[in-house]
This record gives C-alpha cells, sequence and structure tokens, in this order.
C-alpha cells in the first residue's frame, strides 16, 4: 500500500515516472517492496505476517480453478455504467484482474503494466478489466490519473469477490497502520468491514471457462505481462 502521509492525512501518491517499461513487473514490484520495507519497516513486517496467515487459509484452492466456470458478474465501472461478463465475452476472452484498490501501489504498477500490452490484447480480440472493491467516486479519477485504457469496476461490498472466495479480514494491526497512513478504506467501499480481495488474475475464454489464473496470497507479486500475452495467443491460435 502507499504508505506515506500527506500534510493532509491522506495518502499521497508514489512516483512511478522512473520504472521503464522494459523492466519487467516482478522487478518493479521488487524494487518497490524493497524500497517501502526500509521506509516503513512496519507496515514490511505486518505484512509478511499477513501473507503468513493467508497461506493457511489458501492451498491452491482459492477462487475458480482451472477448466471451471467463471462466476457472472454485473458490476458499475468508473462512469456508472454496469457490464457483465457475459457482454464482454460476446467479442472474445477476458482478462480479469482483481486488485485491492486505488490506494495500492503494487496494485497501480501491476495495472500499468497490464495497461502497456493493452493493444496486443485487443489486437488478439481480448479484453481486460479491473474489479475492485473502490466505489465510482475513487476509480473514476484513478483510471484517468493513470491513463488506462481499460474500465474499473466496482465490486460492491466486495460480493463479487465474496462469490470467488477471495476475500480476507486484513487484521487489527494493518487497520490500525492504514488509518494512520490515511488509507481510508470505510470510505472507499462504503462499509466498516476492513475487508480486501486477494490480488489475482484469471483469463477467461469466450466460453466462460478459466483458461489461465493466479491466485497469490502474496499480493506483493502479480502475473506478468508475458503470462498473459501466451494465454491469449494460445486462445488465438486455436
Amino acid at each position: 500500500m502507499n504508505d506515506q502521509k500527506s500534510s493532509r492525512g491522506s495518502t499521497s501518491e508514489i512516483p512511478t515516472q522512473n520504472e521503464s517499461p522494459y523492466v519487467s513487473l516482478g522487478a518493479r514490484l521488487s524494487a518497490y517492496r524493497k524500497e517501502s520495507g526500509q521506509r516503513r519497516p512496519d507496515f514490511a513486517k505486518a505484512y509478511d505476517k499477513l501473507v503468513e496467515r493467508l497461506k493457511i487459509i489458501d492451498r491452491g484452492e482459492v477462487g475458480p480453478r482451472l477448466g471451471e466456470s467463471m462466476p457472472r458478474f454485473n458490476l458499475p465501472d468508473e462512469n456508472g455504467q454496469l457490464i457483465s461478463l457475459p457482454s464482454l465475452l460476446q467479442s472474445g476472452p477476458v482478462v480479469i484482474s482483481i486488485n485491492r484498490g486505488h490506494w495500492c501501489p503494487y496494485c497501480k504498477r501491476d495495472l500499468r503494466a497490464l495497461a502497456d500490452i493493452h493493444d496486443e490484447i485487443k489486437r488478439l480480440g481480448a479484453q481486460a478489466i479491473s474489479i475492485m472493491p473502490d466505489s465510482a467516486q475513487f476509480t473514476d479519477g484513478y483510471v484517468a490519473r493513470n491513463s488506462l485504457p481499460f474500465p474499473v469496476l466496482s465490486d460492491i461490498d466486495l460480493g463479487y469477490s465474496l462469490s470467488l472466495g477471495l476475500i480476507f479480514w486484513v487484521g487489527g494491526e494493518i487497520e490500525t497502520l492504514y488509518k494512520e497512513a490515511g488509507v481510508q478504506l470505510e470510505k472507499y467501499h462504503g462499509n466498516q468491514a476492513y475487508f480486501l480481495p486477494m490480488a489475482a488474475k484469471f483469463i477467461v475464454g469466450r466460453d466462460g471457462l478459466v483458461k489461465t489464473r493466479q491466485v497469490d496470497t502474496e499480493f506483493r507479486e502479480r502475473m506478468e505481462p508475458e503470462v498473459i500475452m501466451a494465454a491469449l495467443r494460445e486462445l488465438h491460435e486455436s
């Protein structure tokens, strides 16, 4: 998460303009993790404990498995327009990125990497979307600021992530740290629960089945763009 606090008590953006698109997403995430861990070791330790707790929950069985149907959704985008999975699949495969929120710097890098390959995704007849628990009040500006060429859908009260089995409670320690850093999940989500979704990627074929997936309790790691493109090329050629 963005661990810095501005003079107004809200989180400030971590600059990413010096991060080369030619450096792998994993390397960029790793560099940010090292830098933020040095700056805020309290967050790093709390996140490490959270990931260890989640490993007990996840035995590789969380979320839809390969070959299973991806549950349908009908969620509002940043403009308030409802978008459904069946409507997206009418024109081709869909890359579904489950993200923690507009405030999360790991998600920002993840979605920037997805935006960088968006033209290639479209060329292969596919689409990309992000789903996060934040309301359109926050995703609207986020899409514009980060020049995202795909919609960001609001998972109201984490209902869709819950149907996938992906949500978890952040725990009292991280809740306190978030509040001190100005990360107001209760404001972003419109509830007091302090639940988040696991970061995940699902590539869904036109038949509605999961073709490639990554669900990782270690949210500081994400699916590489090369993996996404390889899966879409295989679908395109089949």
